[in-house]
């Protein structure tokens, strides 16, 4: 049985979005991902892009608050920006265990950026930290209660 996992931001634009994508692609067969935010943002097209350069497609993935996924019954749910860890809605955690893995914010870090490659590399950069993060995920051990 698939560990139901949720990829909880802010906005639900990039950083959860891409954990969903990596979750799906990398971990497909023991986890089934969602991602979500406190607010609800839009998919983020740098996420999109550079998630293509890495071979996964979250084109189809779409920005959505928590309260769409009130009814799915999680065993873990990875807070992965602090605001999200700060303000994670009490009943998330009446069933599921939560656990923070926090990563910077794209969107934030590209800000000063003077070029569209340098904007791009900031995105890569998370993206790459979330996909490592994935693939040490000891999924078994952090559901189990």
């Amino acid at each position: 049985m698939k560990a139901k996992v949720l990829f909880l931001c802010t906005g639900n634009s990039c950083r959860s979005q891409m954990a969903e994508g990596w979750a799906r692609a990398l971990r497909g067969d023991e986890i089934e991902p969602y991602s979500a935010g406190i607010e609800m943002h839009g998919l983020n097209p740098h996420a999109v892009r550079v998630m293509a350069e890495a071979g996964i497609d979250i084109r189809e993935q779409y920005s959505k608050t928590v309260e769409a996924v009130r009814d799915v019954d999680f065993d873990l749910v990875i807070t992965v920006c602090g605001h999200a860890n700060e303000t994670c809605p009490a009943w998330l955690g009446n069933k599921a265990k939560v656990v923070h893995a926090g990563f910077d914010d794209p969107p934030a870090l590209a800000r000063g950026a003077r070029t569209e490659e340098e904007v791009l590399s900031h995105y890569r950069r998370v993206r790459d930290e979330i996909r490592a993060f994935m693939m040490t995920l000891p999924v078994n051990e952090r559901v189990s209660r």
